[in-house]
């Protein structure tokens, strides 16, 4: 009696190494990383901890009013509530996933009143066919379960479970993007403000220099030419002033939008106060693959890629279904508990493919493609990183530099406007030279404005591109 359990037993041994064969071994490829980074002093290394909490690293840079706007984005920006749902939407994945690696239950009922055609076909010639009404209770319990031999289940759920990681990775993304992006777009609007107010101060001093160009003309001691020639500068000053007004005004709007507020609703007082990029720590190239987390997300894409592979592969295999079930059914409700009316069925169902055209191929081919296409993409998330970091350590340290220099200017600028002004009062020099010291003063103060807004947005690009603040969470001030 029991003389096929041996070739049963033999026949679920070799499915179950057969599915151990359809599931490729993922291994994170190689590549090519770079020893260390092209670095100048004052940089420093820093510690990588990717379980730490990335933190509020926007505090670094010591503004009240950027660390409010971040705390409202966080907690109203549409586009971080969607990457929320996203990441929700893949857990209930794995958990739908997870679900086919166990029997499925199921209790049904019927209750039916029904009349049977006497012209229905015969079962037996020597039998009439009568046409009858009666009642159908129904009670069944019935089991249904996939034995996994091949590692079709698992293998979903292998690439659910890297799914759901890779949308974590994508939540946290979004959100070091989100904060990035507020940041740039708020120190673009400071540059703007100091900007504007370097062109008040200007039109202030053009004012003075026109009110003195034309009383000397009046006292007849110039020509008309040196009124006309002030007046045009101030005129030139004040379009310039509408100008950045505007590209004010858009900045603002795009803060507007990043913190879940209409824009026109939404506005930021001007303020001019001096601010300092922060020293940011830096760490080894091979770091960047455990901090970023676009490159954490692309790492992750390929498992799932993997993990394909092995599910459509274990479609050349056959499945098997186990779907016991038992019951009860009888004409009558008081008699359907009774033991005659006791109903059940054992069995297993079995699907081989034999021919189906080329499909299981093509599926199989579909998914080793797209493992390789998961491959080139983390290859090139990681060769940006790499640009991005060394990009932002580069251009902060030939800013400062830039910056620096740009200040002399600016102090030597306004040494060249006094004496000029002096030489043009005692009557020794022309209109002409004030004119000249007046746009090359205005020209350094607006490049010492913008070297500084660029130094600030180089620091914000460079947190983005190292994936983070290393250092300890900061504490809310």
């Amino acid at each position: 009696m029991k003389l096929w359990l041996a070739p049963v037993g033999a026949v679920l041994l070799a499915a179950a190494l057969a599915g151990c064969a359809t599931q490729p071994a993922y291994q994170r490829p190689a590549v090519d990383m770079p020893a260390a980074w092209k670095v100048e002093a004052p940089w420093r290394e820093g510690t990588p901890n990717d379980a730490a909490a990335r933190g509020p690293w926007w505090r670094r840079f010591g503004d009240a009013q950027l660390d409010a706007l971040q705390d409202r984005a966080l907690a109203s920006s549409p586009t971080l509530a969607v990457a929320t749902a996203r990441l929700a939407q893949a857990r209930a994945t794995v958990n739908a996933a997870s679900a086919g690696l166990f029997p499925q239950l199921s209790l049904g009922g019927r209750v039916a009143r029904q009349r049977i055609s006497a012209n229905r076909p015969l079962t037996n010639y020597n039998a009439p066919n009568l046409t009858t009404i009666q009642n159908d209770f129904g009670l069944t319990f019935s089991v249904a379960y996939e034995a996994d031999l091949w590692g079709r289940v698992q293998g979903t759920v292998n690439a659910a479970a890297a799914s759901a990681e890779q949308s974590a990775a994508d939540f946290e993304n979004v959100r070091l993007v989100l904060t990035s992006d507020l940041a740039a777009n708020y120190f673009n609007l400071r540059e703007l403000d100091i900007e504007l107010d370097v062109l008040s101060r200007s039109i202030a001093l053009q004012r003075r220099a026109l009110d003195l160009a034309t009383a000397r003309h009046d006292l007849g001691a110039t020509s008309g030419l040196d009124v006309a020639q002030q007046q045009a500068l101030l005129d030139s000053t004040l379009t310039q002033v509408d100008v950045l007004r505007r590209q004010r005004d858009q900045f603002e709007h795009a803060i507007a939008t990043l913190v879940g507020t209409p824009a026109p609703v939404f506005a930021l007082a001007a303020e001019t106060s001096p601010r300092i990029a922060p020293a940011i720590p830096l760490g080894l190239p091979s770091d960047v693959l455990e901090r970023r987390p676009d490159v954490a997300s692309a790492e992750r894409a390929m498992a799932a890629a993997n993990a394909q592979i092995g599910v459509a592969r274990a479609a050349y295999y056959p499945s098997f279904i186990f779907n016991p079930a038992a019951g009860l059914d009888s004409r009558l409700l008081s008699s359907l508990f009774d033991a005659p009316s006791l109903l059940w069925s054992l069995g297993v169902s079995l699907a081989q493919p034999l021919f189906d055209a080329g499909r299981i191929d093509a599926n199989v081919d579909f998914a080793e493609a797209g493992y390789e296409a998961a491959v080139g993409n983390y290859r090139r998330v990681v060769l940006t990183a790499m640009q991005e970091v060394e990009d932002g350590i580069t251009g902060s340290a030939a800013l400062d530099r830039a910056l620096a220099q740009a200040q002399l200017a600016t102090a030597s600028a306004e040494r060249v406007l006094q004496l000029a002004t002096d030489r043009y009062e005692g009557g020794v020099a022309t209109y002409l030279d004030v004119i000249s010291a007046q746009q090359s003063l205005l020209t350094s103060q607006r490049q010492a404005a913008q070297l500084l807004g660029q130094r600030l947005l180089v620091s914000v690009f460079l947190v983005k591109a190292l994936g983070g603040d290393w250092q300890p969470a900061l504490v809310a001030r």
